[in-house]
């Protein structure tokens, strides 16, 4: 008994210390480090400190801008802060986005952002676009009980945008280590819409650790959204280097990563020090393609373009 004790203290000790060296290293903004892994970590394709530049989604042949739009903050049941605030409001936020130079634009069937989207798209260049939008087939989340095939389902998202082809979409929310098991037919489906350039990439958004290994074992995965930040808040895991392993994998194996979550579901927006943190870890780990993040007002984007061009130049200095 005694020595079992001792062993666990030995063991907290040992998390308390590497806990210390890993926000040490975050202050320096060079935390990315001690997730380097020469099997696993990737090259980063970031050449600059631009936050505008455009990067490719590993191999699904999608090129878009390092920051996206993510329009379901807060949202369930079709609602999001978007729908739910002045719609002028909203709008002129998706276009002043767009104005800035942001070619990316992430909705889902629970978000109800839509027929928002189709709004502002005649003011905007869709060929320069990339849209994504992802299905719903869990229990919940819409207000209709049926769930429809991925083809009934993707039909009435165009009508929606009001565009013929959607650039990405995704299996929402995926938590069971066997997924790619029980949506197969979801699946096949949208690979066949994306034979027919209904579609032109499909992959899963994830919110399990179970989850994201059936992702990364799976051909059929050209793109997935991953929570990651550096303190683990709202993550698929409360240690982010375990999750962070997986995230190199994924990104090995030429799958496009999406990072969300990077202020742990909004914890952390009243915190300028943790929020310039993730940034610089998320940036520094050279396996997430881009980043989407929930803007609530236009000020936010500015303030959000600012603080990815800082936190580039000093992860390309450490």
């Amino acid at each position: 008994m005694t020595e079992k004790i001792i062993t666990n203290v030995t063991i907290m000790e040992k998390m308390k210390m590497k806990r210390r060296k890993f926000l040490g290293a975050l202050s320096l903004g060079t935390a990315h480090l001690l997730f380097s892994n020469p099997i696993y970590a990737g090259v980063s394709q970031l050449v600059s400190a631009d936050p505008l530049q455009k990067i490719k989604l590993g191999r699904s042949g999608l090129e878009t801008t390092l920051i996206g739009v993510g329009t379901g903050v807060h949202a369930s049941n079709r609602t999001s802060f978007l729908t739910r605030q002045e719609q002028e409001k909203s709008l002129a936020l998706l276009k002043h986005a767009y104005d800035r130079g942001i070619r990316n634009f992430d909705c889902a069937d629970t978000y109800g952002t839509h027929r928002m989207m189709a709004q502002v798209l005649p003011k905007m260049n869709r060929e320069e676009l990339t849209i994504t939008s992802k299905i719903w087939v869990r229990g919940g989340g819409i207000p209709e009980p049926e769930r429809p095939d991925a083809d009934v389902v993707v039909d009435r998202f165009r009508k929606e945008l009001n565009t013929d082809y959607i650039d990405l979409v995704q299996i929402h929310c995926m938590v069971d280590e066997n997924w790619t098991e029980t949506q197969k037919k979801q699946m096949d489906i949208l690979e066949n819409l994306k034979a027919k350039g209904i579609i032109r990439a499909h992959g899963v958004s994830v919110h399990s650790l179970d989850a994201m290994n059936d992702a990364l074992n799976s051909s059929w995965v050209d793109v997935i959204h991953v929570r990651v930040n550096p303190y683990g808040i709202a993550m698929d895991k409360p240690d982010p280097e375990e999750v962070v392993q997986v995230i190199h994998k994924l990104h090995q194996a030429g799958k496009g990563v999406i990072g969300m979550k990077l202020v742990g579901d909004g914890k952390l927006r009243n915190d300028s020090e943790k929020i310039d943190n993730s940034l610089r870890f998320v940036l520094g780990l050279g396996s997430v393609d881009m980043m989407i993040v929930g803007f609530e007002e236009k000020d936010q984007i500015d303030n959000y373009l600012e603080r990815v061009e800082k936190a580039l130049r000093e992860v390309k200095r450490s």
